[in-house]
Formats: C-alpha cells, structure tokens, sequence
C-alpha cells in the first residue's frame, strides 16, 4: 500500500493599508487509482478580511491556487460600483439608509463559477445607534447538463442584532456539494463559503470572508469583495 503523504501549508501575507491578514491551510490529497491527480492540491482552507470601501467603490481580492499548491494573493482592487450602489451609497452621506454587499465566489481554471455565497445589508443609524438592520443572503453554483453539477447543501443564516444596536452582525454558511462529469459519485468535491457582515453605527462596515475546499485544484481562483 502506498503511504499517504500530507502536507500543511499555512500561508499568511499583509495586506493593502487597513485589510486583515490573509490565512491558508493547505493539505495535499493522496492519490487514487481512479483519478489524475497531478493538479489535486487536497483540501484548502482561507480567510481573509476585507473592509467596506470608499462611498461608490467596490473592494475586491482575487486568491489563486499556484503551482506550487500555495495561495497566491492579488492586489487589492477598488473600482466603482454600479450605478445604483455608489447612488445609494452617496445617499447614505446624508443620513438616508445605509448598504452593503458582499461576496464570496470559488472559480475553476477556465473561470467558470462554481460556488458563490452572497449577502445585501442595509441599516439606519440615529442618535449612535443602529435603529434597524436586516440582511438578504443569496446563493450560486454552476450546473451541468442532465440534472448535474454542483448543488446547494446546508445554507444558513443568523444575526446577532436588529434593532437598537451598537453593532450589527450578521453571519451566513453554505455547504456545496457536486457531482457530474467530473466525478458521478458525489463524494470527491465540495465548498463551503462562510461570511460575516459587521455594521457599525456611523456608518461604516467590514466583510469577512472563509472558504473549505474538500479537494482544490491548481489554478484555481477565490474572488472576494464588499461594495
């Protein structure tokens, strides 16, 4: 029999000004008969923060897996955010409602979305006070011909606070799992995303994001953004 071998990886690497540290765990997977494995980085774990960005803008991060089966971090990208957003966001300068989104998605190496967990947060604030707050969770996965693909699994929700709070988070966890071309018995893939949402009182916000891969693939990529 042949002696797995694994190895843990733990990445840590600083951010652009006012981002969190950025951590990965990485455990190579023993081969099997019944698959290639050269490309098979094992499971994989990150997380990362990202804070709410300038009034208009959207922060994002891309992570790709690299050769070497280590997190490779992007840089830290602020562009502006649709038009409807950055309005909404101008609007809440003048103490109308507060909004924030965020995203968590995994892609495959021919940028094809695979799993993606997502969240809208809006807020009013008075007195130092969050007076309401309420947050809609979405998901997505990509599915393949014949009732195949990925699936969604275990979602869920929870918030600490809704009304008359200093803050306000709201936590969200979604279990994928697949099965289809790539692999027909169910067991070989799934991602879990989990975010967090903290809304403060003046206003302002941060997004933390984690993702658990069951198997990783070299070249594959993490996109995460709060806007």
């Amino acid at each position: 029999m042949r002696k797995k071998l694994s190895v843990l990886t733990t990445v840590a690497a600083a951010l652009a000004a006012g981002l969190m540290p950025l951590t990965a765990t990485s455990a190579a997977a023993a081969d099997t008969p019944s698959r290639d494995t050269s490309k098979d980085c094992g499971s994989l774990q990150l997380t990362g923060e990202l804070p709410a960005p300038p009034a208009g803008t959207t922060v994002s991060q891309v992570v790709t897996i690299g050769p070497d089966c280590k997190p490779q971090l992007g840089t830290v990208q602020y562009t502006p955010a649709p038009a409807a957003a950055r309005q909404q966001k101008l609007a809440a300068a003048d103490g109308q409602r507060h909004q924030v989104k965020s995203a968590s998605e995994m892609f495959d190496c021919c940028k094809i979305r695979m799993t993606g967990l997502y969240s809208t947060s809006e807020w009013n604030t008075a007195g130092g006070r969050i007076t309401d707050a309420k947050t809609t969770v979405t998901h997505g996965w990509n599915r393949e011909p014949w009732d195949a693909g990925w699936s969604l699994k275990t979602p869920s929700q929870s918030e600490d606070c809704l009304k008359d709070c200093a803050t306000s988070t709201t936590k969200a966890h979604a279990d994928f799992g697949y099965k289809g071309i790539f692999d027909v018995t169910g067991a070989w893939y799934a991602n879990s995303h989990d975010t967090s949402v903290e809304l403060r009182a003046d206003g302002t916000s941060a997004c933390t994001f984690d993702v658990q891969l069951r198997h990783s693939f070299i070249g594959w990529n993490w996109v995460r953004s709060c806007s």
